[in-house]
């Protein structure tokens, strides 16, 4: 609950933060079209961006014949976490790097490289 709190404070900060722009550059219809952008794009950007951050890595999601270690390992932490088990992806990356994405516990996904997966398996 507490990270909804600050996601909306941050999504409110932003959208303040467009209608002064543009009620600065446009006036009272500058800041009324600011805001109109604002909502859109906070929209989108709650609802879409796990979906955007994936396809932007091209992660590809994996199951327990791709990647069984991998996919074992997130689903004990999600069970000692007390999650539902999230979407397992895996990002064709030499740099290691991990990153959890989504808007909730039941829209969670988890992606890792495999730079990570080699460095953690040795």
């Amino acid at each position: 609950m507490f990270n909804l709190m600050k996601t909306a404070i941050l999504m409110a900060a932003i959208t303040a933060l467009f209608m002064l722009i543009g009620r600065w550059i446009g006036g009272q219809a500058g800041m009324m079209l600011a805001l109109v952008v604002a909502l859109g794009m906070n929209f989108f950007s709650y609802w879409f961006s796990d979906t955007i951050v994936l396809k932007m890595y091209k992660a590809r999601e994996v199951d327990d014949s791709s990647a069984p270690q991998f996919v074992a390992m997130v689903r004990e932490l999600a069970q000692k976490a007390g999650i539902p088990m999230p979407k397992v992806y895996l990002i064709d990356e030499d740099a290691p790097n991990a990153f959890a994405t989504g808007r909730n516990p039941e829209h969670a996904a988890v992606a890792a490289t495999t730079g990570i997966i080699r460095v953690l398996s040795a």
